[in-house]
């Protein structure tokens, strides 16, 4: 947990699960792959720019990278396809978010377009028309699918949930949260986890809390994770450490289930969590993050 402080604070995970084997090389990739999320995030922060830019542009640079389980290397279907999950909120209440989302390069870019040019908060399965009416060019659907995922889709094997995600604070005190994923490995098609709905993936407030969360979807969403935690600091005057810890105790431990989540409260304070072996993260109040792989 990192203290709170006036200036800008930035955290973003790329995933929660079982405890990957990674040779120093793959761990370098993945570590490459944050350090590139976080600063692109960084940047907008620290040139003074607001807390929704700067976690749309580190999940978008994940959702790049063929390593993590969102846009291009995410994980496939039961039928070999791609159906990708994505949400923006703000801390003044403004959110958007898609699920099956199958033409996007960037889904959480499609998000923000939900949120900022329509009347509605969630959309699903929007066709390639639909991109382009808010300047998004359209990608082949196989512009998604890797090698790996493929081989990994043959085993539905470990990793087989992951997501990628950001919260942060500005300047100017506002918070946001963004969380992008291409669900589980091997799932029904049509399913949709918890990354796009609003209070269980993702969720944020200002002068509270803005949550992105990981893992085992389905629970996150019984337990309306990310609001669960921010409800405790704002209705039990619970620190933003207890609000997570006795969010995770209540709605996923005891409940046999696993995952994680970065949140940054409404003074600047950091919590990284998981009750899963392992989460990919990166976080910091500065240009140098402090890396988890």
């Amino acid at each position: 947990m990192a203290p709170p402080q006036g200036g800008p604070s930035l955290a973003l995970h790329g995933g929660a699960g079982r405890r990957v084997r990674l040779t120093p090389a793959g761990r370098a990739s993945y570590a490459e792959g944050l350090l590139a999320a976080y600063r692109a995030g960084w940047e907008i922060l620290a040139a003074g720019g607001d807390a929704l830019d700067a976690v749309c542009a580190s999940v978008e640079v994940l959702e790049n990278d063929p390593l993590f389980n969102a846009g291009r290397g995410a994980a496939l279907t039961a039928t070999g396809q791609a159906e990708l999950d994505a949400s923006v909120m703000t801390g003044s209440g403004l959110a958007g978010a898609v699920a099956a989302s199958k033409y996007a390069p960037n889904p959480v870019r499609l998000a923000r377009a939900v949120m900022e040019y329509t009347e509605h908060v969630l959309i699903v399965d929007p066709d390639a028309a639909f991109l382009e009416r808010y300047g998004i060019e359209p990608v082949e659907r196989d512009y998604f699918v890797t090698e790996q995922r493929r081989q990994q889709l043959e085993r539905v094997a470990d990793g087989r949930h992951g997501t990628v995600g950001a919260v942060a604070r500005d300047a100017g005190g506002r918070v946001a949260a963004a969380t992008s994923t291409g669900g589980m490995t091997g799932q029904v098609d049509g399913r949709v986890g918890d990354s796009p709905i609003v209070g269980a993936g993702v969720y944020a407030r200002d002068d509270v809390v803005a949550v992105s969360c990981t893992g085992d979807g389905e629970a996150f969403i019984r337990g309306v994770v990310a609001y669960d935690v921010a409800a405790r600091i704002r209705y039990a005057a619970a620190d933003l450490a207890e609000a997570v810890q006795g969010t995770f105790d209540q709605e996923l431990t005891a409940r046999g289930a696993t995952g994680g989540l970065v949140a940054v409260g409404g003074d600047g304070r950091i919590v990284v969590a998981h009750n899963s072996p392992a989460m990919f993260s990166a976080r910091g109040t500065g240009p140098g993050p402090a890396l988890t792989t």
